[in-house]
C-alpha cells in the first residue's frame, strides 16, 4: 500500500452543523468479520464493511493466505463484500510480506491467526505502526508455541512461525486489551483443547459475540476475578451474513462537534451501542451533553440506534476511570470537548493512549496547548481548563503524527476557534473514516 502524500487542510468555523450523517462501519467489527469469514467453510456476505485503509489491509493479508474476498458493487456505492473461506486450519503460506499499513488491530489479530497454523508470515507496516510495541501480543502467542522474531523493542518488522498443533493456555491479561484477548482466542480456534483468557477488566466483546455467531464453542463466565472466556478448538466455523453497524468511534466526532458548536442539531444513523463501546456517550452526558437514542434495535447481534445530538453547554467533570476501556479510542475527542467545558476537566486512567498510532496524550497536549487551551499532562491522561462554551483561540498548525484520531479531533476543535486551525496532514483519516471531510461539508452546508 503506497504511502499518501501529506495533505494539509485548514479548518475554520462554518456555523452550526445540521442534518443527518451515516458513519462508516465499525472498524473493530469489520476486521473480525473478514477474519472469521475467511476461516469459515463456504461463502459469507458482509454489508456495511468499513472500507478504510486499515480494514483493506486485513482483506489483503487474508487474500495472501488463500481466502477469496471480493466486493459486489450494487450501484449505490454501498456494496456487499463476499468472502469464500478456507476453513480453520486451511490458511496457505503467504508468498509476500503482509503489509499492515497503519493498522495495529490487523497486526495483532492476524498474529493470533497465524500462531496456530503451520505457516510463516512476515509483518511490515508504516513508520507509525513500526514504532508501536507488539510485546503484549507476542508473549501469550509464544506460550502457545509460536516462534516470533521481532525487531528491537518488540516492534515491526516481525516474523511469526506458527505451531500446529499449538498449545492451549490459560492467560490472564496483565493490561486491558481487546486486541490481545482476541489474538489469543483466534489462535485457540485451531488449537486442540480449551484456551482460556481471563479479563480482570472487561474490554470490547466483539470477538466473543461474532465467534459465537459463526458457531465456535465459546463460553463467557463472570467471576470475582473477572470475565473468563473459554474457546474450544479445533473449531468449525459456518459462513454467515453480517451487517456491520456504524462505528461509535467515528460517531464520536459528530457527538462532540454537535455539542460544542452553537445551533448544531445532528442525527447520526445506525450507530453501534455495544455497552463495551459507549464510554464517551456516558462521559459527555455527565458533562451535560444533549444526546438522545432513537429507534434502538439489534443488528447482527449488536445493539444499534440513531443518535441525535444538539448543542448544549458542557460542564467540566472528573472522568470516571472505569470508563476508560469503553472509550479508549475516543479520548482525543473527549479532550476537545473538555476544551469547551466550563471548569477544569480531569481525564485519566488511559495509559493505553501512550502506545496508539501516536502517543495520543502527548500529541493532544501539544495540539491543544498550541491552540491556546490550558492543559496539564499526567502519565495516563490530561487535565484541561475549558472556555465555558466560548471559541478557543486556535491559530495553530497541528502535527498529527500520522494519527487519524488526532487529525479528526483537532478538525472538530477548529469548528469553534477564533482563528483557523491547520491540520498538517489529513491523509491518515482514510485509515478509518475516508468520508469524514465530505460529511463535514454536508453538515455545514459547505458542499461545492
Amino acid at each position: 500500500m503506497p504511502p499518501s502524500l501529506p495533505a494539509p487542510i485548514e479548518i475554520s468555523p462554518r456555523g452550526a452543523l445540521t442534518g443527518r450523517v451515516r458513519v462508516p462501519g465499525d472498524k473493530s467489527i469489520s476486521h473480525r468479520a473478514l477474519m472469521f469469514a475467511a476461516l469459515a467453510v463456504g461463502t459469507s456476505r458482509i454489508e456495511g464493511l468499513l472500507e478504510g485503509h486499515d480494514v483493506l489491509a486485513t482483506a489483503a493479508a487474508l487474500r495472501a493466505m488463500g481466502a477469496t474476498i471480493d466486493r459486489d458493487d450494487d450501484g449505490t456505492g454501498s456494496g456487499t463484500w463476499r468472502v469464500d473461506g478456507v476453513g480453520v486450519g486451511g490458511l496457505l503460506q503467504p508468498e509476500i510480506a503482509l503489509d499492515m499499513g497503519n493498522s495495529g488491530t490487523s497486526t495483532r489479530l492476524l498474529m493470533g491467526l497465524i500462531a496456530s497454523h503451520p505457516i510463516t508470515a512476515t509483518f511490515v507496516g508504516d513508520a507509525s505502526l513500526s514504532a508501536r510495541p507488539m510485546a503484549r501480543a507476542i508473549e501469550p502467542l509464544a506460550r502457545m508455541g509460536a516462534a516470533i522474531t521481532a525487531s528491537p523493542g518488540g516492534r515491526l518488522p516481525l516474523m511469526v512461525r506458527g505451531l500446529c498443533p499449538a498449545i492451549p493456555i490459560n492467560y490472564t491479561l496483565p493490561v486491558a486489551s481487546a486486541q490481545v484477548k482476541s489474538a489469543v482466542l483466534i489462535a485457540g480456534l485451531n488449537t486442540r483443547g480449551i484456551t482460556r483468557v481471563v479479563e480482570p477488566v472487561a474490554t470490547r466483546d466483539h470477538s466473543e459475540r461474532m465467534l459465537t455467531g459463526f458457531g465456535a464453542a465459546l463460553t463467557v463466565e463472570q467471576t470475582n476475578h473477572g470475565r473468563i472466556i473459554s474457546i474450544t478448538g479445533e473449531a468449525e466455523l459456518a459462513p454467515q451474513a453480517i451487517t456491520v453497524p456504524g462505528d461509535p468511534s467515528s460517531a464520536a466526532f459528530w457527538l462532540v462537534a454537535g455539542s460544542i458548536v452553537p445551533g448544531s442539531d445532528i442525527r447520526i444513523a445506525n450507530v453501534g451501542l455495544n455497552p463495551t463501546r459507549t464510554g464517551l456517550i456516558a462521559a459527555l452526558r455527565l458533562m451535560g451533553a444533549d444526546i438522545t437514542e432513537i429507534d434502538p434495535r439489534t443488528v447482527g447481534g449488536e445493539p444499534v440506534a440513531d443518535l441525535r445530538v444538539r448543542h448544549a453547554p458542557l460542564t467540566a467533570i472528573e472522568v470516571p476511570p472505569d470508563l476508560a476501556p469503553s472509550m479508549i479510542d475516543e479520548y482525543p475527542v473527549l479532550f476537545v470537548a473538555a476544551a469547551f467545558a466550563a471548569g477544569h476537566t480531569l481525564a485519566r486512567g488511559a495509559h493505553e493512549l501512550r502506545v496508539k498510532e501516536s502517543d495520543r496524550i502527548a500529541a493532544m497536549l501539544t495540539a491543544l496547548t498550541a491552540c491556546g487551551v490550558p492543559c496539564e499532562e499526567f502519565p495516563d491522561g490530561l487535565a484541561i481548563t475549558g472556555t465555558a462554551g466560548e471559541a478557543i483561540p486556535g491559530g495553530a498548525t497541528i502535527a498529527t503524527l500520522l494519527d487519524h484520531r488526532v487529525a479528526m479531533s483537532m478538525a472538530v476543535a477548529g469548528l469553534h476557534a477564533a482563528r483557523p486551525v491547520t491540520i498538517d496532514d489529513a491523509s491518515p483519516v482514510a485509515t478509518s473514516y475516508p468520508g469524514f471531510f465530505a460529511s463535514l461539508d454536508r453538515l455545514t452546508g459547505d458542499e461545492t
